[in-house]
């Protein structure tokens, strides 16, 4: 009986629906949560478990296999299943039914307790939608309250079934003094340190920046701050354009990227860092095999001393008369990855691929080869000139569900092997001392019996020294200064629990635990770096985060939702004074390395620091 659902499931994949190829936010998480359970419980079987943003129209596929399966969902599913099949109308030529509505049912509706206005031709070539967003939260504690709103719109429209346009504008904002004295929120945000000072660099008498803004390690998306006196603000402009066909499509556009499967944060690509302007391809030629590959165009936020403007009338501060000023331009530095993706049963996804982070004046030509090894291009480019590598790795996924209602999940991403340090230690060869800087991470889902829609999960994650760095600033894998891997860094564990119930459509409970470790923080230095890694990880602590959070969620309307939280953390620090890698850890001054009050300082705002009970309310339309 199955097996005819999944042979049903699979020819509605492939023919499909062709429409609207456009992204779906990471961060509209409802969705995503119900195709996932819908997979787990062996509803539908086409879903890719390792790249994500899905696009409209695969969304909208997925959605028309669980519905040709229907008699295998509870009355909670079908119920959620219709909410989604409205939202994703135009995917399947149909028009979308709002709330308080003026529409014809076949080319507009204009919704108003729902906003958003949609239109179709009549020969169904051309489609858009049109809504606006609004959304505020306040999250508060003992040490005073943050209020985050934010508006703006988004808009999406196909154009004879092979041309998706889309863009979109947030403008959010963090305030923390209409509560509290600003105090504390201004030495702080739950995104990094010094939220009010953006992203400027300060310069001592030597002409070296003393402060660059440092993400906190924490789970929350990332961005680039404007000047505010009080608070936080930017804006997160979003789009893009795709030509596409049945088999695939290329495009250009700035989305935010998952790569690996987790629930928690991927160790591959997490998403957290802000979305840059990319080049993407995929292709899916047959259902049991998907390739995807971008080009990217990151934020190094290194700045280059022979790449400046000229700037005229600024006030020399002794003198008083214009002066010129050179205003320094930052690095340039790219980024091309690749995954393919096979699904040899319908159980049974697994995944790998490699990327390259390079910095060069401009774009090299050999890394926009989609099916390419890239380090040995790399070899190819630098070898012969006796310059630096650029920064290369290879990472693999592999997702299995062996029955009904269990998910089991990894990936490792590999920043440098030597199959050498595999075997036992040798004290005669050094080699075998060390470690390879790697990251892995193991999960598992167990969703829907024998209650249904209970779900237990678990994630654990370690990263090893020196995963994720490099000796040369500008080829570190990081966009903005957020690592694009697991938030935590290298030399690191988390640990994520999380037992969540969906009662009614459209209503998510969920009780979580994470457990987030650092260990000693190593400065890469190239010629020390075998004997840094060398070094045991995971020994000595310099800070740990317990968190327990209790979330509710409730989607009234498509994209409408109602939210509210209870939240405990723990965040402290571990004095590591005196230590026998002291000369080069972390590249602190003597003062700094070692301090328990410097790495809490580092790696959490001051608002979550210690012990806090805190809690959060909020709604949005859109998300």
């Amino acid at each position: 009986m199955k097996l005819k659902y999944w042979l049903i499931g699979l020819v509605g994949w492939c023919v499909g629906v062709s429409a609207q190829n456009i992204p779906v936010s990471l961060e509209y998480t409802r969705v995503y949560d119900f195709l996932d359970e819908l997979a787990t419980d062996g509803i539908i079987h086409s879903m890719s478990e390792a790249v994500r943003p899905f696009t409209r129209v695969q969304i909208a596929n997925m959605l028309v296999e669980a519905q040709s399966a229907d008699s295998l969902m509870n009355k909670r599913q079908k119920d959620d299943l219709a909410f989604y099949l409205n939202e994703f109308s135009l995917e399947r030529d149909t028009m979308r039914e709002g709330y308080v509505q003026y529409t014809d049912h076949k080319t507009y509706n204009l919704s108003l307790a729902d906003p958003q206005f949609s239109y179709m031709t009549k020969n169904k070539k051309f489609k858009m939608q049109i809504k606006p967003l609004l959304g505020a939260e306040v999250i508060g504690s003992k040490k005073g309250a943050i209020v985050k709103r934010w508006y703006g719109a988004e808009i999406q429209m196909d154009i004879v079934n092979h041309i998706s346009i889309w863009g979109s504008l947030r403008d959010i904002s963090y305030n923390g003094k209409w509560f509290l004295k600003d105090k504390y929120f201004r030495y702080g945000t739950m995104y990094g340190a010094r939220i009010n000072q953006g992203n400027e660099l300060r310069y001592n008498t030597e002409g070296k920046p003393d402060y660059v803004q440092v993400p906190a390690l924490n789970n929350r998306l990332g961005t680039e701050y404007k000047e505010s006196g009080d608070g936080g603000d930017f804006s997160d402009s979003k789009g893009g354009i795709n030509v596409y066909a049945w088999f695939g499509s290329i495009g250009v556009s700035r989305e935010n990227i998952r790569w690996g499967d987790a629930y928690h944060a991927s160790n591959i690509l997490s998403g957290r860092n802000p979305a840059v302007p990319q080049l993407t391809l995929q292709l899916t030629p047959v259902w049991w095999f998907q390739f995807d590959y971008f080009h990217a165009w990151l934020i190094s936020n290194v700045l280059n001393d022979e790449d400046y403007y000229v700037e005229k009338e600024r006030v020399d501060p002794i003198t008083g008369g214009y002066v010129l000023h050179n205003e320094t331009r930052p690095r340039s530095k790219y980024m091309a990855a690749n995954m393919f993706t096979f699904k040899p049963c319908k159980w049974v996804h697994f995944g790998f691929g490699n990327s390259i982070v390079y910095a060069e004046n401009n774009p090299q030509a050999a890394y926009f080869i989609p099916f390419a090894f890239y380090k040995s291009l790399d070899h190819l480019l630098t070898k012969g000139n006796n310059s630096e590598n650029q920064n290369s790795q290879v990472f693999f996924t592999l997702t299995v569900r062996p029955v009904d209602h269990l998910k089991l999940y990894g990936s490792c991403y590999v920043d440098e092997v030597n199959w050498k340090r595999l075997k036992k230690d040798d004290p005669k060869d050094p080699v075998t001392m060390q470690k390879n800087p790697v990251s892995y991470l193991v999960g598992f889902d167990w969703t829907g019996w024998p209650i249904k829609g209970l779900s237990l999960k678990g994630e654990f994650m370690r990263s090893y020294i020196a995963c994720y760095t490099h000796s040369i600033d500008v080829l570190e894998y990081t966009s903005n200064s957020y690592n694009m891997g697991h938030y935590m860094g290298d030399n690191a564990q988390s640990i994520f629990v999380e037992m969540s119930y969906r009662p009614y459509k459209g209503m998510l409970l969920q009780l979580s635990y994470t457990n987030d470790t650092k260990y000693n923080q190593y400065y890469y230095i190239r010629e020390l770096i075998g004997k840094t890694i060398a070094e045991k990880p995971f020994g000595k602590k310099i800070y740990q985060n317990d968190q327990i959070d209790l979330k509710f969620t409730y989607e009234v309307h498509p994209n409408m939702y109602l939210i509210a939280g209870l939240s405990y953390n723990y965040a402290r620090a571990f004095d590591n004074k005196g230590g026998k890698n002291a000369p080069y850890v972390d590249g602190t001054t003597a003062e700094q390395y070692g301090d328990a009050g410097y790495y809490l300082d580092k790696f959490c705002p001051e608002f979550y620091q210690g012990k806090n009970f805190s809690a959060n309310i909020g709604f949005s339309f859109g998300f």
